[in-house]
């Protein structure tokens, strides 16, 4: 989403036509960010307020991931939670208690208040047993006024404390693309992630079996691309440029027929 398809919460040129051309051809697509502040119908909000229309359902946050994730392998369904609405309401929406009682899990996620009490709490809970998840690695944030902390510095913080790893559900774990994958029913072979950083987006795809494009109007720049030992399958100016492509990758029929 951010640096493909918004920037400092202006659309992109071509993202809104890109959307429009996905809908328009019957592609099976999700939009997906590591930010876990907004719930997927804030974003379909801010999108709209762009100019993209993106329906709730095409939406998919290190939030909706990270609360799939526990749903699948927590025991007790309880967890002391460091985060905003997009995580919060998506633990609920995953049947999860949040608790500060000797809970299962501490999930952190981004906010734009990181708490001292909090921490301290979450500190202290990880210390008596409770494991240790995180949305997301990301280090820093945008904001208009420059980079903030975000949850993976929070994490490291905590970590330093108490000597507890979190897992990290978010980009680049494959796991969330994944979980991507499965939403829309889809299948690696004929699926394609696009994104503006290498160190998250293409070697998340790339880890899941995903061609990958790389997008210039965000993290990575053109010059960046070979600090890397690994490619993207292609390396484009913006969103504009993969507009095109929507009907030029769309399935033959032998694919559609499952040949």
């Amino acid at each position: 989403m951010d640096g493909v398809l918004v920037h400092e919460q202006h659309a992109i040129p071509g993202a809104a036509e890109f959307i429009a051309a996905l809908r328009r051809n019957d592609r099976r697509f999700l939009v997906l960010t590591n930010n876990s502040i907004f719930t997927a119908r804030d974003l379909r909000a801010r999108l709209a307020a762009t100019g993209i229309d993106l329906p709730e359902e095409n939406i998919w946050t290190s939030a909706l991931a990270t609360a799939a994730f526990l749903a699948e392998q927590a025991s007790e369904r309880t967890a002391y939670v460091i985060g905003e609405a997009g995580l919060t309401s998506a633990l609920h929406e995953a049947g999860f208690v949040l608790t500060d009682q000797q809970p299962e899990y501490v999930v952190l996620g981004e906010t734009r208040t990181y708490s001292f009490e909090a921490i301290t709490k979450a500190i202290r809970l990880l210390l008596a047993g409770a494991k240790f998840i995180a949305t997301n690695p990301d280090a820093t944030g945008p904001s208009t006024e420059g980079p903030l902390p975000a949850t993976g510095s929070v994490a490291a913080l905590i970590t330093r404390a108490t000597g507890v790893e979190p897992y990290y559900v978010g980009k680049p774990n494959p796991l969330m693309m994944r979980s991507s994958l499965n939403r829309i029913d889809a299948h690696s072979e004929t699926t394609v992630m696009i994104g503006d950083r290498m160190d998250t987006d293409v070697v998340s795809g790339l880890e899941a079996g995903l061609r990958t494009v790389l997008v210039l109007t965000g993290s990575t720049t053109r010059t960046g691309v070979d600090a890397y030992p690994y490619r993207p399958t292609h390396v484009l100016d913006s969103i504009a440029d993969v507009v095109p492509l929507v009907e030029r990758w769309a399935p033959s029929a032998e694919e559609l027929a499952g040949g």
